[in-house]
């Protein structure tokens, strides 16, 4: 028996058989309340409360309600008028707002978030992405498409009429007071709004959610507190402190730890940690972020990374408090962990499905955990993005602590763009951004030249009191610069490499990698991109375990292992590269100083390869530090170095605003005329239009990804499955993943390719390339 209901939003049958059904107004008002709850901590609870109750006022009409009972198999009999697909339900609201408040900025704000609550924020005028607001609401200037027949018939539906009398927002956005500061920030408007349908389009998923799927809703928001992460930090540290030798390199590491807690009482903004590769800045980095998050009353803590290669690591040393296998294991064995496994959520950005269904919505994270580790592309997409999926957890960095790690690796052609979302954070959100790094950017005054040229960060705290003097007194390694006149072949440096026992060379491409690992005796270690970041880790862990044990170990890698990833090794070869990709890679080198105790240091040997880098941001790097080194009489490297460098680098480039921010989300803000969609396509931190995610088969020691692959294709995108799958994606130029489609060597799996033919990937080589030759001038690390 089917309880009778007029206006739902949603329904579907329970294990019992029995019909479950979403009350619209009910859907209406628990919407509102949630957006209201997030919005309120920015101060515009009503704002997003007025767009909750607006959003699927469109459900109301006729068509809809047939549509539903129709689809869920509610009402089969039911039939929707001149239709065969989705009646759309989101522009209903959208022309409703502009109707009560006419064409000023509050309807408009409104009709933006509204229309976009499924589809994703909209452009205003026509432009290249579609879809945009005049044309989907005007048929001319004047007439709404919504005719007023539609329009009546929501206004005559008692159980509609109560949601359509629409009050004006009282509270003002970015705290705006006067129409002078109308002006002064209408270059953070956009992040405002994007503020704002985070909050809908969140409230929107877990009011659903609650109905779909209350066991997955119950599962949320079951996290420790930040004060009870800051205990277990005190304890650890205070452990960990106790235990280890009372070597030179653990004394600074001690006094960094005591700098960044005492800095961390200074009033919320913008830091910079600048620590010499091994100085323990992933903990200390911590601590100032859990001390400044607890008396600044912050909710989370973020971490972003450059690659996801290291994600995985970082977390770990926040779960466990150190990577290593074995000490993971005996600290869970002695419960001696840092956070666990409870406390830290990792996020990362290469598993997002090629387009969104209700399930693949529902698995997307909203950052309600304390701890977050995701990478740069899934932090600053997201903060840039248009989708719903996307921008759903930005109003959980409001009143967070930003780790930017590895800040020299924020991408150049994004930089405009970047700088000016963390500023809008830290000044209107209660944000606090750390610059953390060994090799500090050149962020601050103006940045660039000629026409190109931006004015970057103000107001910067470094947390240590005297980098160039903590630089000098960590000294690790002695650089023997390259000859600029001279290029090696691979087999002179396959056979300089065969000198030593243990010996790592980076090189800068993953052809480089694979032709001077061919070279070397068996037994050498490739380590790359194409390898599944479950593979990297199990060949790092053994290659940690080789140098431990003082057994012979060479590895031949791209420059994925020189952002944090923790080995120690006597010698390092890279081959010339910008100064910053150099610089990490000689913290692979001597990382624990135990070369210094013997009275000597590590050997870094920096070589030009048989050819330059790939043109593009990677030559201009090499040219840069070509440049800066030349008009050096010594190779070293350290923290005014590393301004040169990047004032060079950034006077080379010519382009800091790919998407064309200026134009499209800054020129006509005042009006609030933003081309949200168009923007957000063209920005691609990692350009997927150029390379593709793989999910691939490898059994590893501790996981198998058959066993998560055939999960998939039964019960879809879980977000706990997800996370496991991260660990076996391979990314693949966009020309080769065609030809593996083509050729039915991968396939679709829930709108995930996952890897079909059985001999595609080789343990130890990962994906192979001789199915397809690979571009040379491609770069993908």
């Amino acid at each position: 028996m089917k309880p009778v209901m007029q206006y739902i939003a949603h329904a579907y049958k329970d294990k019992l058989d029995n019909w479950q059904t979403h009350d619209l107004g009910k859907h209406l008002d628990g919407v509102a309340s949630k957006a209201k709850d997030f919005a309120d901590i920015f101060g515009n609870g009503d704002w997003a409360s007025l767009a909750g109750l607006c959003h699927d006022l469109g459900k109301f009409l006729p068509d809809w309600q047939k549509y539903i009972r129709r689809q869920t198999g509610y009402d089969i009999d039911a039939h929707i008028e001149g239709s065969n697909g989705r009646p759309n339900h989101s522009t209903a609201g959208a022309v409703l707002s502009l109707e009560q408040f006419k064409l000023s900025p509050v309807g408009r704000i409104i009709a933006y978030l509204v229309a976009g609550h499924h589809a994703g924020l909209p452009d205003w005028q026509p432009d290249a992405a579609g879809g945009d607001l005049v044309n989907r609401i005007y048929e001319d200037a004047l007439e709404r498409k919504l005719d007023i027949r539609e329009l009546s018939l929501i206004n005559n539906i008692d159980e509609a009429n109560r949601y359509i009398n629409f009050s004006l927002p009282e509270s003002k956005p970015l705290g705006i007071v006067s129409s002078q500061e109308i002006a002064q920030r209408q270059e953070q408007f956009h992040l405002w709004i994007r503020m704002l349908f985070s909050c809908l389009v969140d409230a929107d998923f877990l009011d659903t959610e609650s109905f779909m799927d209350p066991k997955t809703e119950q599962r949320r928001g079951q996290y420790p507190s930040l004060p009870d992460l800051h205990n277990r930090f005190m304890i650890f540290t205070a452990e960990k402190l106790a235990k280890v030798d009372k070597t030179t390199i653990n004394r600074y590491r001690k006094e960094i730890l005591g700098q960044c807690c005492a800095k961390a009482a200074l009033s919320p903004g913008f830091f910079s940690l600048t620590v010499p590769t091994g100085g323990g800045k992933t903990l200390s980095a911590m601590a100032f972020a859990l001390i400044h998050a607890l008396q600044y009353n912050k909710k989370r803590i973020i971490t972003a990374i450059p690659y996801t290669s290291i994600i995985e690591q970082t977390a770990k040393v926040y779960k466990y408090g150190s990577d290593d296998e074995q000490d993971i294991r005996e600290a869970i064995r002695s419960g001696s962990v840092l956070f666990g496994e409870d406390a830290v959520l990792e996020h990362h950005s290469n598993i997002d499905p090629d387009r969104e269904d209700n399930r693949s919505r529902l698995a997307t994270e909203n950052w309600d955990a304390p701890v977050i580790v995701t990478t740069n592309v899934q932090l600053f997409e997201s903060i840039l993005a248009s989708r719903p999926s996307s921008c759903r957890k930005l109003h959980n960095i409001v009143n967070s602590v930003i780790i930017l790690d590895e800040a020299q690796m924020l991408p150049p052609e994004y930089l405009q763009p970047i700088l000016s979302v963390l500023k809008g954070l830290v000044e209107h959100f209660g944000v606090t951004v750390l610059l953390c790094t060994a090799t500090q950017p050149a962020l601050g005054g103006n940045i660039g030249s000629g026409l190109s040229e931006f004015k970057g960060l103000e107001n910067v705290k470094e947390i240590i009191d005297s980098p160039e003097t903590l630089a000098g007194i960590l000294k690790r390694v002695e650089i023997t610069p390259p000859d600029f006149e001279t290029r090696m072949e691979w087999p002179n440096i396959a056979q300089d490499l065969q000198r030593y026992e243990q010996v790592l060379c980076i090189v800068n491409t993953r052809k480089d990698c694979r032709d001077l690992h061919a070279l070397m005796p068996a037994g050498a270690l490739h380590l790359s991109a194409n390898m599944c970041g479950e593979e990297r880790s199990e060949a790092i862990s053994f290659i940690k375990q080789r140098l431990k044990n003082g057994f012979p170990v060479r590895v031949i890698s791209t420059q994925l292992v020189e952002a944090g990833v923790d080995i120690d090794f006597p010698v390092v070869y890279r081959a010339l590269a910008g100064v910053d990709s150099m610089a990490q890679a000689a913290g692979r080198c001597n990382r624990e100083a135990k070369l210094n105790a013997q009275g000597r240091l590590g050997k870094v040997v920096i070589f030009q390869p048989p050819k330059p880098a790939p043109v593009g941001l990677l030559r201009k790097g090499e040219d840069a530090a070509k440049t800066v080194l030349r008009s050096r009489n010594e190779c070293n490297f350290c923290p005014e170095l590393y301004v040169d460098y990047f004032k060079q680098y950034y006077s080379s480039l010519n382009d800091f605003d790919h998407p064309r921010f200026k134009e499209r989300l800054v020129k006509e803000a005042g009006e609030f005329k933003f081309q949200f969609r168009t923007f957000s396509q063209n920005v691609r931190l990692i350009d997927d239009t150029v390379q593709q995610g793989i999910i691939v088969r490898f059994k590893g020691r501790s996981a198998n990804s058959n066993d998560f692959i055939s999960l998939l294709k039964n019960k879809g995108p879980e977000p706990w499955l997800l996370r496991k799958l991260q660990r076996f994606i391979v990314n693949v130029p966009v020309t080769l993943f065609y030809k593996l489609r083509d050729s039915d060597h991968i396939e679709p799996i829930h709108s995930y390719w996952v890897q079909k033919s059985s001999g595609l990937y080789r343990p130890g080589y990962g994906l192979l390339s001789d199915i397809h030759n690979w571009d040379d001038e491609l770069y993908f690390a």
